[in-house]
Formats: structure tokens, C-alpha cells, sequence
């Protein structure tokens, strides 16, 4: 099955065409949501030059692990480990990102006796995968954007699968944001 999407780029730019030619073997919307997701989280990362590794298995709710080099703290080389998230379907206000999170990812991040501090990056996207990303010779825009949050500390909860967590829009999950948790980190503060 192919599906096709008219779109028109910047102002003076031709209409093009994208094709998703889609099979049997085709990535679902979850594998394309966790790829894009991670994909943005490591181009902010590399832009602020910290590395970003992936660990084997996924079975403490780590997705991705920071590091920075050497760091200028009181901790030489900060880490970060980080639950990644991808949604379309987030309930955006004028404050917070509502998102609700399995309680296995909400206990495993609430945790306060971990030796490296975790936090959730949540990545929201537009509703259709044609509007994730648009590109031309002069740019590559990814849409929408990264919120972060540290639920190191927070109440458990019972009875339940999920809970919503409620992410700061300031929490924006950008390289100035980034930097200053590795900073935090490195100087042996919370993130």
C-alpha cells in the first residue's frame, strides 16, 4: 500500500509529494514515534556535545544514557539517564504537556536512591507523520518539541496502570536546557 501527501515548503518553493510506500515488514507508528523521538533528543545532545549511548535492554526504564566529558564540577564526567516518550495525542495548556505514564516507568523514575539521576523526555509530535519533518537546502525543521521532567522523590501510587504526569512547557528539552542539567549534575545537584 502506498499513501501520498501533498505538501508545499518554504514561500517561493515547489509542492512536493511524500510517499509512504507501506508492507507487511513496515515500521508500526510506535517504531516511527520511538525513532523520531530518539533522533531528536540526540541531535540536541550532539548539539550541545554531550555523547549519547543506548543501552542493550530497556528493562529499567532507561532509554538513553548522557555523558559529558570531563564537566568542570565537582563530578567529573555527568551522566543522565533518560525514559523517552513520543506521543501525538498530549493535552497541551498553557502551562504543562499532560502525559499518562505506565506505572512500571513512573516507579522506575520516582526511584531516589539511584546512583545516576533520570529523568522522562516526552517528544510531541504534529498528529500527521508528513508534518514531523520538513526540509529544504537552507533548513531542517523537526516538529513539535521535547519537555523534560525529574520525578525523582514523587508519592507512589496504587490501583492504577497509569498515571499523568504534567510537564512543565518552560521544561522544553533543548540544548540550553540540556547543558544546564549536565551543569547541575556535575556539580552534584539534582538535575
Amino acid at each position: 500500500m502506498t499513501e501520498c501527501v501533498a505538501g508545499s515548503l518554504l514561500k517561493g518553493e515547489v509542492e512536493r509529494s511524500i510517499c509512504f510506500v507501506q508492507s507487511a515488514e513496515s515500521m508500526t507508528i510506535d517504531d516511527q514515534k520511538e525513532q523520531f523521538s530518539f533522533a531528536y533528543v540526540r541531535a540536541v545532545a550532539a548539539v550541545a556535545r554531550i555523547a549519547v549511548s543506548e543501552p542493550a535492554v530497556d528493562d529499567d526504564s532507561v532509554d538513553l544514557l548522557f555523558q559529558q566529558r570531563d564537566g568542570g564540577g565537582v563530578v567529573r564526567s555527568p551522566r543522565l539517564e533518560a525514559q523517552v516518550k513520543c506521543t501525538d495525542a498530549a493535552v497541551v495548556t498553557a502551562t504543562h504537556v499532560a502525559y499518562p505514564l505506565k506505572k512500571k516507568n513512573y516507579d522506575d523514575l520516582r526511584a531516589t536512591n539511584l546512583l545516576v539521576p533520570r529523568v522522562l523526555i516526552v517528544v510531541v509530535v504534529p498528529d500527521g507523520l508528513s508534518d514531523w519533518v520538513n526540509h529544504s537546502e537552507k533548513e531542517l525543521a523537526i516538529r513539535k518539541c521535547g519537555y523534560w521532567l525529574s520525578l525523582s522523590g514523587e508519592p507512589p501510587f496504587q490501583n492504577v496502570a497509569t498515571r499523568t504526569v504534567h510537564l512543565p512547557r518552560s521544561n522544553q528539552f533543548t540544548v540550553v536546557h540540556l547543558s544546564g542539567i549536565m551543569q547541575r549534575i556535575g556539580q552534584g545537584q539534582k538535575p
